[in-house]
């Protein structure tokens, strides 16, 4: 049995629960949550799937040290004493990311130079040569956490953000991340059992994360490369097993994926996006306004919409917001209606009472899911059918 190991997944905020419940579908053991935040244990090729497979982590960290420091000195000492032959040679590219809380270290730049000081004279001193910095395409990543006197040396198992998932080559002005738009389709309940659709949908990330997740796709099958690939201990033929093993449970759900937006540019990007991400078969595109949509679906219907907040937009961001609670009320009966903006003045304006909101972060920007059932006739009626 291969030897289990401490591991790290960074999330959005509000999303700890939903990664928590991804990670035990997948199999981790020992989950405990935190801010942004659950720890949990596997081996080496759980670290693999994990990556591949997870939907609302943004990093994986593989934690290998964690020691109390007094000043820079003792950080510097730490590093130096540390046994970093285990990870690099003196061909060997690194970088270092420091996350700095406390007084000892304020400035996360000068933290990284004193572990990166440690590492360097190691290798001096011993071999006469040293490893060089590379901060684009490094051989390892290493992530320094300092909280006060307490720090935390990881790997980090990923490199690039695990929301950079390798389909979306062409965006809009400010794209949806990845990852926030598969947290913001689990934390709407969608169990893929329902049509989707996505009436302003941009450059197609809502479309194409409720596409993956339906068919049960690995959500990073289309990234080109992960950290853990330049490791010493790298192992494609285990990688290439725990791949092939996700791909034999993609399913196909026989519900309709349906986007449109209003724009020829928005609409050309989000082909040439479903394209790259293979989902062409599966996610029907056509440019038409949202106040011209009418509901396709004769069933239940679950619409995710990510309207303008007003920084760019040209015109009454109000009427907006007033006409899609319009569009809701007029045009979708019996549908789960999920609305994420940070405008809250706006947001007043849709004409709707929400039947829940959920805080959530859109980049910097504090924002709120919205849900609004849209009942067939009056709420009233619906609630005399249901008893």
């Amino acid at each position: 049995m291969k030897e289990n190991f401490k591991m790290l997944a960074k999330t959005f905020y509000g999303f700890e629960d939903i990664l928590e419940k991804e990670l035990l579908q997948l199999g981790a053991q020992n989950l405990k949550k935190g801010n942004r935040f659950v720890t949990f244990e596997g081996d080496k090729g759980f670290m693999y799937k994990a990556n591949l497979c997870l939907r609302t982590a943004l990093k994986i960290l593989k934690p290998i040290h964690s020691v109390r420091i007094q000043n820079e000195e003792s950080l510097y000492k730490v590093f130096y004493n540390f046994p970093w032959g285990n990870y690099l040679d003196v061909n060997s590219k690194f970088v270092i990311d420091s996350v700095v809380n406390g007084q000892i270290f304020t400035h996360s730049q000068f933290a990284s130079q004193k572990a990166k000081d440690g590492i360097v004279d190691q290798f001096r001193d011993r071999f006469g040569k040293r490893p060089t910095v590379d901060l684009n395409r490094p051989d390892l990543r290493i992530n320094l956490h300092i909280n006060n006197d307490y720090s935390t040396i990881s790997l980090d198992t990923s490199g690039a953000s695990l929301h950079h998932r390798g389909y979306r080559i062409v965006t809009n002005i400010a794209p949806l991340n990845e990852v926030l738009a598969a947290g913001l389709i689990q934390l709407s309940g969608w169990q893929a059992n329902t049509d989707f659709l996505d009436p302003m949908c941009g450059s197609g990330t809502f479309l194409i994360e409720a596409a993956m997740f339906a068919l049960k796709i690995p959500a990073n099958i289309n990234r080109k490369t992960f950290a853990f690939d330049k490791w010493k201990d790298w192992d494609p033929e285990l990688f290439e097993i725990i791949k092939e093993s996700q791909l034999k449970k993609v399913i196909n759900p026989k519900i309709q994926i349906n986007g449109s937006d209003k724009a020829p540019s928005a609409i050309e990007k989000a082909k040439q996006n479903i394209e790259n991400a293979n989902l062409s078969e599966f996610i029907q595109i056509q440019k038409k306004d949202f106040f011209q949509l009418d509901k396709q679906t004769k069933g239940p219907l679950h619409l995710m919409i990510n309207p303008p907040y007003g920084e760019r937009l040209e015109g009454d961001i109000n009427a907006l917001y007033q006409g899609i609670g319009d569009g809701f009320k007029q045009s979708f009966p019996n549908t789960h209606a999920w609305l994420i903006s940070s405008n809250m003045e706006a947001i007043k304006c849709i004409g709707l009472r929400p039947s829940r909101k959920i805080k959530v972060f859109n980049g910097k920007l504090e924002s709120r899911l919205l849900y609004f059932p849209i009942y067939e006739g009056t709420k009233k009626i619906h609630k005399l059918r249901n008893n």
